[in-house]
């Protein structure tokens, strides 16, 4: 079987099929789900560390 027969599976649970309303997830709450996961840091783009804004402004006071 191919895992693209069958209709498109929620982005977090991959258990239920996707909801319009929620594309790509199957609910409010999965939606939600993946939000949280971006905010508390559990998602992350990979790459080299960004030094903080506040350390930045910092060293422009300097010069």
């Amino acid at each position: 079987m191919n895992r693209m027969d069958g209709p498109p599976v929620c982005a977090v649970c991959r258990l239920h099929p996707v909801d319009w309303r929620f594309r790509p997830f199957c609910s409010r709450r999965c939606q939600l789900d993946d939000l949280a996961r971006w905010a508390d840091g559990s998602y992350r783009v990979p790459g080299s560390e960004v030094e903080p804004l506040d350390r930045l402004d910092d060293e422009d006071d300097d010069n």
